[in-house]
């Protein structure tokens, strides 16, 4: 059985930085595609950054490129993800998720795609 948690959410004021960590156990992480998803209050789950089983591909939304990076360590069986620049708009619970298959050369960015989630972690940014 797969589990996923995410540890690093906070308050931090905009400009600031935070970085996130999603601890995976079970399952075969090294060659899973993984995603960091975010729903604001109000709002739908949405894609905000991805990266292949491989490790070689990324993908992240428009209005967090430049300032997110999604990284794994597949010895430690985490994946993070630094915030930099945050913004108001970046307030949010952040999910960890991991999919089963199609992610080892390519970044899903379809929440079915993803079959395994964490229980999230809230970041808030102050204006």
């Amino acid at each position: 059985q797969v589990q996923l948690k995410e540890s690093g959410g906070g308050l931090v004021q905009a400009g600031g930085s935070l970085r996130l960590s999603c601890a995976a156990s079970g399952g075969t992480f090294s060659t899973s595609g993984m995603a960091w998803f975010r729903q604001a209050p109000g709002k739908e789950r949405d894609f905000a950054a991805g990266i292949s089983g491989s490790g070689r591909l990324t993908y992240y939304v428009d209005s967090v490129k430049g300032r997110f990076t999604i990284s794994r360590d597949d010895a430690e069986n985490t994946v993070y993800l630094e915030m930099n620049s945050l913004k108001p708009d970046d307030t949010a619970i952040y999910y960890c998720a991991q999919a089963s298959h199609g992610s080892y050369r390519a970044v899903p960015r379809v929440l079915g795609e993803y079959d395994y989630w964490g229980q999230g972690t809230q970041v808030i940014v102050s204006s």
